[in-house]
């Protein structure tokens, strides 16, 4: 189905038309879409604003995995892991166009590793039930050899194999965009909140900035969410100057390479690192995503950047287990994300900090949560709600999205097919191409993107600068940032010419994205 409704000209002629909202949501990332389709197919009058792009923050740099969290399961939180391994299982069903199950070997160096992890990793399987994606299975060196071929097997007793989730987030995210629009939400990307508005002491409505257009929107609603990740202490302070901080943000950083360095189709889990993290090796979208590390940050920024023990240190761990070694050369793209880690007790080592969720409904009745974690989207964006229709005195609704298809939805997917990520928009896109059989060209040589992907995400994606498409629309700064750089030219091109720009507005595109891909590269 073609999403011709989901443009920015017409949402925002929403805000003029609209006298009063049931609900505004502020953050377009994952809790907030989350958030937008539930409120939406609740049947309340639902508005969600984003300051920059829907996923340009946290949602946009995980490890792309769906999972229930094995790490987890060592700490003993058993609740965390039952929930999200639920919830892995119902995002599998509810988009399996951008989710996919995945076999993740674990590396065992004796005996005793074996039985530990192969015991924990049963009970991972026992826990997810009828939405279990596999049975776990314990090999020897050999076969661990053949599914990583470039497993260093000295010393290698064997391994686990298990099954777990892997998505592409930002992907999600627009998605979910779409699936709230479809169900009556407004969504509004670069729309910035500037105020709360307060009557008789409670949070009744918000005070807007369009970032393109200046224009300044004051807005009614019965109750406010805060959704902004990292983000979300600075909305509380908009409601009360003298409160604390409640998030202590958590780097982690991702390094890309070709898959060379990694062939195979299965993924490499190291379960502790020196840091006590765990260290994966995901393949995704024909590379190989290395990460994660675990810094706690005192400032926070939607272009978090990796440090260079952060990068040392993912380098240093890939190379151990490894007979292959990747130099900083090799690297393709270097990402980093900021978790929004919610303050607990004394823990002062962010890799022992809750992944739970925690909501605060104020005073003034501004429901704000943080934490969580991508999996467990949807339970949050339950939750939430719930607590913001009580808090609001909204008429009881009952939560649908169990089982609700999120746009893009198909029955078979071919994950080959070049266009499979769109999932049932891959025949419009195609459409695109029979009316213009130039719009069937490659933007660029070593990449598989389109230029009909580009239209599309004009037209049907919200996508307003370079760095929408080549980011977030398609990943391919996430995965090859030199090929970005290099693609933004007709990138360029192709939106000018959809948005009626000029070469002024091209060539500042151009410069702008380059200053930012910079940041994505190691040479």
């Amino acid at each position: 189905m073609q999403l011709s409704f989901m443009n920015r000209t017409t949402m925002l002629q929403q805000l003029d038309e609209t006298s009063e909202w049931d609900i505004i949501i502020i953050g377009g990332g994952a809790t907030g879409l989350g958030t937008a389709v539930d409120a939406a197919t609740r049947g309340y009058k639902t508005l969600l604003l984003e300051q920059h792009d829907f996923a340009k923050g946290t949602s946009s740099r995980s490890t792309k995995l769906v999972h229930g969290g094995v790490r987890y399961l060592a700490q003993g939180n058993i609740k965390l892991v039952r929930e999200a391994l639920k919830e892995r299982g119902l995002l599998l069903k509810n988009a399996p166009h951008v989710t996919t199950s995945l076999s993740f070997v674990l590396p065992c160096y004796s005996w005793g590793q074996k039985m530990y992890y192969g015991i924990g990793l049963k009970i991972y399987d026992l826990m997810a039930g009828n939405l279990g994606l596999g049975k776990t299975k314990i090999i020897g060196s050999k076969k661990a050899k053949e599914l990583l071929p470039t497993i260093n097997t000295k010393k290698l007793s064997g391994a686990i194999i298990y099954k777990d989730g892997q998505f592409d987030d930002a992907r999600l995210a627009i998605n979910l965009a779409q699936t709230a629009v479809e169900n009556g939400a407004t969504v509004i990307n670069y729309c910035k909140v500037v105020q709360l508005i307060k009557e008789n002491k409670k949070v009744n409505g918000v005070i807007v900035t369009d970032e393109l257009s200046n224009k300044e929107y004051r807005l009614k609603c019965k109750v406010v969410i805060n959704a902004t990740g990292i983000f979300a202490d600075e909305i509380l302070r908009m409601d009360d100057a003298a409160a604390k901080n409640i998030v202590s943000p958590s780097q982690g950083i991702h390094l890309v390479l070709d898959k060379i360095f990694f062939p195979g189709s299965d993924a490499m889990m190291i379960p502790k690192t020196d840091d006590g993290r765990v260290l994966f090796a995901v393949p995704w979208h024909n590379k190989v995503v290395v990460g994660t590390t675990d810094t706690a940050i005192e400032n926070h920024s939607l272009e978090p950047q990796a440090l260079a023990d952060e990068i040392e240190f993912v380098l240093h761990h890939i190379n151990k287990y490894l007979d292959v070694e990747v130099k900083p050369t090799d690297v393709k793209a270097v990402f980093a994300g900021l978790r929004p880690l919610v303050k607990k007790g004394a823990a002062n080592k962010t890799a022992l900090m809750p992944r739970d969720h925690t909501i605060i409904v104020s005073g003034s009745n501004l429901v704000t949560i943080t934490g969580g974690k991508w999996t467990t989207y949807r339970k949050m964006a339950n939750d939430v709600l719930t607590n913001a229709a009580f808090a609001a005195g909204l008429q009881k609704k009952s939560c649908i999205t169990e089982a609700l298809k999120i746009h893009g939805w198909v029955t078979d997917t071919d994950k080959n097919a070049p266009l499979h990520i769109y999932g049932s928009d891959a025949l419009a896109i195609k459409n695109l191409c029979k009316q213009d059989k130039t719009l069937s060209e490659l933007i660029h040589p070593l990449l598989p993107n389109i230029k009909a992907e580009i239209i599309w995400a004009v037209q049907n994606e919200m996508a307003i600068t370079v760095e929408d498409v080549l980011a977030r629309r398609t990943r391919i700064l996430f995965l090859d940032a030199k090929a970005a750089m290099e693609a933004a030219p007709v990138v360029a091109e192709l939106m000018a010419k959809q948005m009626h720009k000029d070469n002024n507005w091209m060539q500042q595109q151009i410069n702008d994205f380059n200053t930012l891909a910079k940041q994505y590269l190691l040479s």
